[in-house]
C-alpha cells in the first residue's frame, strides 16, 4: 500500500492452543556478548518486517477487539470507501483504491481467488503478500488482465497438478498470504460502482471449488499477543514474536544458514528466549544490536530522502531482492505492503529542492511542465502523511491527495503546466483546486504511479522538485 501500521475461522479450533508446535527454552548465554550483538542486529533487521505484519495480520483478522479488525482469516473483507485518517493500522496508506483483504491460512489446502470481468479502464490488482512480506506474484490489470478468472494460491507444501477452471497456481513460501486488492476509484460518485465490482470477488477453498469434501483441519493455533509499533523498537519479546512467525514460514535453502547462526542466540521456530533470564551482558549486547539496526536504517532512510535509494529497490520478489534484509525492513519501515515498481512506483517528497526536510510551517510549489505529468498506464496520486505517524491528515477540507482522475478540477499554468501548493493554510479561492493541505509540522508526500510506463521504471523520467516559496 504503499500501505506502512498499526481467521480461516476453521471453525472455533483458532482459540484452542497451537497443537504440535512446541517451544524450547533458550537462554542465549553460550555466546560471548559480541557474538550476541552482531546476531541480534542480524536477527532483527531479518525479523523486523515479518513481526510488523504479524501485529497487522493480528489486528485485522485475529483481534475481534481492536478497532483496525476487517474479519475472520479465509474471509474477503471488502472495504468500501478510502482509508481516512482515521486508518491508523498502516503506515502510509493509499486513499485512491479501496481495498478488498483477506488473511489465508494455507496450511489445510490451497485457497482460489476468482475475480470477474471489469471494464478495461478501471485498474485492480490483487498483490500477493507472504509472510516474509515479499510480494511473490499479482493478479490484475497489469499482471492477469481484466478479463477475470479464478487462480489458485497454494502454501509451501502443496504440490498438487493445475485444477481445471484455474487460469494459474501462485505458490507461497510461507503457511499465511495476504492478498490485497486495490480497485480503482476515479471519483466520488464512482463509489457504487466499486461496490460492484467488489461483490464479484471471492475466495474458496479448494475442495469447494471443487465440489469435493474438505480436508482434515490444520492444528488450531494459540495466537500471541503483538507487540505494539513502540515496542516494537524497544522490547526484546520481539525476538520471541519473531520465533512464533518462524513456526509458519519454512526455511528456504539459502537461509539455512542464516537460521543455524540464530539459533545461537535463541532465535529460531517455536523457540523461547527467557528474557527475564538473560544475564545483563547479554541483554546489553541484545539491545546494543537493535539500536546498531536502526542506525543502519537511519542511513538508508538518508539514501531514501536523497533518492539514492527508492521504492522500486525495496519492494519485490524474494529473487528480486536477493535477500537484502535490510532493505526489507526499510520498506516495511517506511511504507509495509508497498507494491514491486512494476505494479507501482512511490518517488517520495521527503525534502525541499534545497534538501531540507519538509514543514508545515513552510510553503511549497511543485511545478510539473505541460507533458511532463507522472507517466503510467493506470493513474499517479500525489499523497500527504504526517510524520513520525506516517500517516493521512486531517484538514478543513478532507483533501488527503491530488490525482490524475482530479485532472479537470486542476487550474492549469499559463504554459499549460501544473502547478500545487503545498501548505498548511489555503494558498487563496483562485489556487484551491491545486492545493494539498499539509500539517502543521513534518510531513512527507507519496508520489504514486500506478502501472507505470518503462520512462518511470528506467528513471527516464524524473519527479520535479518541491519548491520552497516561503
Amino acid at each position: 500500500m504503499k500501505m506502512n501500521r498499526r481467521d480461516f475461522t476453521i471453525g472455533s479450533v483458532l482459540a484452542a492452543g497451537l497443537a504440535g508446535l512446541g517451544s524450547t527454552s533458550v537462554q542465549a548465554q553460550d555466546v560471548t556478548a559480541a557474538d550476541a550483538r552482531a546476531i541480534a542486529k542480524e536477527a532483527y533487521i531479518y525479523g523486523f518486517p515479518m513481526v510488523d505484519n504479524y501485529r497487522i495480520q493480528h489486528a485485522y483478522f485475529q483481534d475481534s477487539k481492536n478497532p483496525e479488525y476487517k474479519g475472520p482469516w479465509n474471509t474477503l473483507v471488502n472495504i468500501p470507501r478510502v482509508y481516512t485518517p482515521a486508518d491508523t493500522a498502516i503506515q502510509t496508506p493509499n486513499s485512491d483504491t479501496p481495498y478488498s483483504f483477506a488473511g489465508l491460512d494455507l496450511r489445510a489446502e490451497p485457497f482460489v481467488l476468482t475475480v470477474p470481468p471489469i471494464e478495461k479502464d478501471r485498474y485492480f490488482s490483487v498483490q500477493l503478500i507472504d509472510w516474509y512480506t515479499f510480494n511473490f506474484d499479482y493478479i490484475g490489470s497489469r499482471a492477469t488482465g481484466n478479463d477475470g478468472g479464478s487462480y489458485l494460491v497454494a502454501g509451501p507444501g502443496w504440490k498438487g497438478e493445475t485444477p481445471a477452471g484455474v487460469k494459474e497456481v501462485f505458490h507461497s513460501e510461507t503457511q499465511f498470504v495476504f492478498p490485497a486488492y486495490r480497485t480503482q476509484l476515479f471519483n466520488p460518485a464512482d463509489l457504487d460502482n466499486v461496490k460492484k465490482v467488489q461483490a464479484g470477488y471471492k475466495i474458496e477453498p479448494l475442495s469447494a471449488f471443487l465440489g469435493q469434501p474438505a480436508p482434515a483441519l490444520a492444528p488450531a493455533i494459540d495466537f500471541i499477543k503483538p507487540l505494539s509499533p513502540d515496542e516494537e523498537k524497544t522490547s526484546l519479546e520481539f525476538f520471541n514474536i519473531l520465533n512464533f512467525v518462524l513456526q509458519f514460514t519454512p526455511t528456504v535453502p539459502s537461509e539455512t544458514e542464516l537460521m543455524a547462526r540464530f539459533a545461537k542466540i535463541g532465535v529460531g521456530a517455536g523457540k523461547t528466549i527467557d528474557v527475564g533470564a538473560l544475564s545483563p551482558e547479554i541483554k546489553a549486547a541484545f539491545e546494543e544490536g537493535v539500536a546498531e539496526a536502526w542506525a543502519d536504517l537511519a542511513v538508508v532512510k538518508q539514501k531514501f530522502d536523497t533518492g539514492k535509494v527508492t521504492s522500486g529497490d525495496v519492494f519485490g520478489t524474494r529473487a528480486y531482492l536477493k535477500n537484502n534484509y535490510l532493505y526489507r525492513m526499510a520498506a516495511a519501515v517506511l511504507g509495509i505492503y508497498g507494491n514491486s515498481k512494476q505494479e507501482a512506483m512511490y518517488p517520495a517528497y521527503a525534502v525541499d529542492a534545497e534538501g531540507q526536510k519538509l514543514d508545515g510551517a513552510n510553503k511549497y510549489s511543485v511545478h510539473f511542465a505541460p507533458n511532463e505529468l507522472p507517466p503510467v498506464n493506470a493513474f499517479w496520486s500525489l499523497t500527504m502523511y504526517e510524520l513520525p505517524q506516517s500517516l493521512l491528515v486531517a484538514n478543513p477540507i478532507d483533501r488527503y491527495l491530488l490525482n490524475s482522475p482530479m485532472l479537470p478540477q486542476f487550474v492549469k499554468d499559463a504554459d499549460g503546466g501544473l502547478t500545487f501548493y503545498v501548505q498548511n493554510e489555503s494558498p487563496g479561492k483562485d489556487k484551491e483546486p491545486n492545493w494539498l493541505p499539509a500539517p502543521k509540522g513534518p510531513f512527507l508526500i507519496a508520489l504514486r504511479l500506478y502501472w507505470p510506463k518503462e520512462a518511470a521504471i528506467d528513471g527516464t523520467w524524473k519527479q520535479p522538485p518541491m519548491t520552497k516559496t516561503q
